[in-house]
């Protein structure tokens, strides 16, 4: 079997304020007087439920509060991903949530992005951004998303995500600005809630890929039509898991989905929460599916096929997928 540390992959959900390193979340409490619970990086964390990670988000986006806050947390999590073989990826962040919180819009991903120009710098690894958008969130919110889209080179695309329940309807004319301003969109849909929540993506929220995806499942003609459209989904099985989505990781839906003819990506969603790593992502689907190298290579071909990364990028990661095969 060869070394999943070297399959060159490509990262499409993975959201920022959820890669920050327990330590470095410690010094930013520190400095900002917030009291932050003892953990220690790369140690996993066990959630009863969905509200008791919000509450965990909570506590991180307290902490960030300073430019080189948002700085440091960017340039880290370009070290972190290029570590562990990550070569191209889209990363997620809320700007207009913390831009509002802080009273200043747009530093937080003015310097997020300068964190990311650091990062990409000393590790080589090529990121793009895309600004998500609570679905319980105002209208005006969602539009000051789009706003920062278009003003700041390097955020690819734009999406809703948070509770599924909340409907993604009050968004559909921000999210029909973005298309015919050229942005992405990319929706996440399909994880707590079933086959509706999918076609409201698609049909309202005209989603290039479908961010979690696993309840398509829940409808055969919407299976096929995810699987005609060759519309990606980015499946992040851990996640599923520790949120309750999926009883265990064995229960999982991705053998299902990929027999369904799927197209299926691997991601890790919420990395350091789950003291995980995208490769270690993909050792649990060869270890408990049993997937053959071959077939861990077709993920990660995918992923590179489904990104909004340059053609040239996408060129140079398929042949550098073939060579780790070749090995």
């Amino acid at each position: 079997m060869r070394d999943l540390r070297q399959l060159p992959k490509a990262h499409l959900h993975v959201h920022l304020e959820s890669t920050v390193r327990w330590s470095t979340l410690a010094e930013f409490g520190a400095a900002n007087g917030v009291d932050v619970p003892s953990h220690r990086d790369g140690e996993a964390m066990d959630f009863a439920d969905f509200r008791q990670f919000a509450d965990y988000n909570a506590l991180v986006r307290d902490c960030l509060r300073r430019p080189e806050d948002f700085r440091r947390v960017a340039r880290e999590f370009c070290e972190d991903e290029a570590a562990q073989g990550t070569q191209y990826a889209e990363v997620t962040f809320t700007a207009a949530s913390h831009g509002e919180r802080l009273g200043d819009l747009e530093m937080p991903l003015a310097t997020v992005l300068e964190g990311l120009a650091d990062g990409q710098r000393l590790t080589g690894l090529e990121c793009q951004v895309i600004l998500d958008h609570s679905r319980r969130r105002s209208v005006q919110r969602c539009r000051e998303t789009l706003w920062l889209a278009e003003k700041y080179a390097g955020v690819v695309a734009i999406g809703v995500a948070g509770e599924e329940s909340y409907p993604l309807e009050p968004f559909a004319a921000v999210l029909e600005d973005a298309r015919e301003a050229g942005i992405h969109l990319v929706h996440h849909a399909g994880e707590a809630e079933g086959a509706g929540s999918i076609r409201e993506a698609i049909d309202r929220g005209h989603t290039e890929r479908l961010g979690h995806g696993i309840r398509v499942l829940d409808d055969n003609e919407l299976v096929a039509r995810v699987r005609d459209s060759q519309l990606a989904l980015e499946v992040c099985s851990s996640s599923n898991v520790a949120l309750g989505f999926a009883k265990s990781y064995a229960d999982h839906p991705l053998p299902r989905l990929v027999d369904a003819g799927l197209t299926v990506t691997l991601n890790t969603d919420i990395p350091n929460v789950l003291g995980i790593t995208l490769t270690d992502e993909f050792s649990r689907v060869r270890e408990i599916f049993g997937y053959d190298d071959e077939t861990l290579a077709g993920f990660s071909r995918a992923a590179v096929d489904a990104s909004f990364a340059p053609a040239s990028t996408r060129t140079r990661l398929h042949q550098q997928i073939t060579s780790w095969l070749a090995t």
